[in-house]
């Protein structure tokens, strides 16, 4: 019988990092707005958003780690209520993406998502509490758990910035294409019907 790790050791490591880039750098709520800030507001104004994304999220990872997973488990309503303030936020941002002006003086008029409104949006987000759990699980030695917890947390983060800052610059480089009204009407539009999508994970498992 073999026992379990009492640390990271350098083949869960690695597993560790590949999940978080995957996860990280594929299409979600995050990153599919990141994209469409970066394209509307460029990278200045939504720095503060790209950086709420990244500590919301470990804050969570934390959380998560730290029992609140098992509070969801005891209490399943919760989990509901928490499913159905997401899937309400995330169609009202996909309705105020949809509605935005176009890029100079009146992008400049509209506001980028802050830094505590990214954070606290990883509440509700279904993409970042499946991560969050997905890694805590799978990924996080239970010998010597917090000090591994915080270590999970470090490798996730270090691994996200990079990756959903990717996404932002998309959205900057594309700004250039899009300063045509009608360019920048269909973006906008497509980066709203892609939120809406991204929430058929969370209706098809009820």
């Amino acid at each position: 019988m073999t026992t379990p790790p009492t640390s990271f050791t350098p083949e869960l490591l690695a597993a560790l990092t590949l999940f978080a880039f995957v996860s990280s750098i594929t299409p979600g709520p995050n990153n599919t707005m990141l994209m469409a800030s970066g394209a509307n507001f460029g990278l200045k104004r939504t720095v503060p958003h790209l950086i709420g994304v990244s500590l919301g999220f470990l804050v969570l990872i934390l959380a998560v780690g730290l029992g609140l997973g098992g509070l969801f488990a005891a209490y399943p309503l919760l989990h509901d209520l928490l499913k159905v303030l997401g899937c309400a936020y995330l169609l009202w941002l996909a309705w105020k993406l949809a509605t935005a002006k176009g890029l100079g003086a009146a992008a400049a008029a509209g506001q980028p998502m802050t830094f505590l409104q990214a954070a606290g949006f990883q509440w509700v987000n279904p993409k970042a509490w499946a991560m969050a759990v997905s890694g805590v699980s799978a990924y996080t030695p239970q010998a010597g758990y917090v000090a591994n917890l915080f270590v999970m947390g470090a490798v996730f983060t270090a691994v996200n910035l990079p990756c959903v800052s990717a996404w932002t610059g998309f959205g900057v480089g594309m700004r250039r294409f899009l300063d045509r009204p009608g360019a920048l009407r269909a973006f906008n539009l497509t980066m709203a019907a892609l939120l809406v999508l991204s929430l058929w994970p969370m209706l098809a498992h009820g």
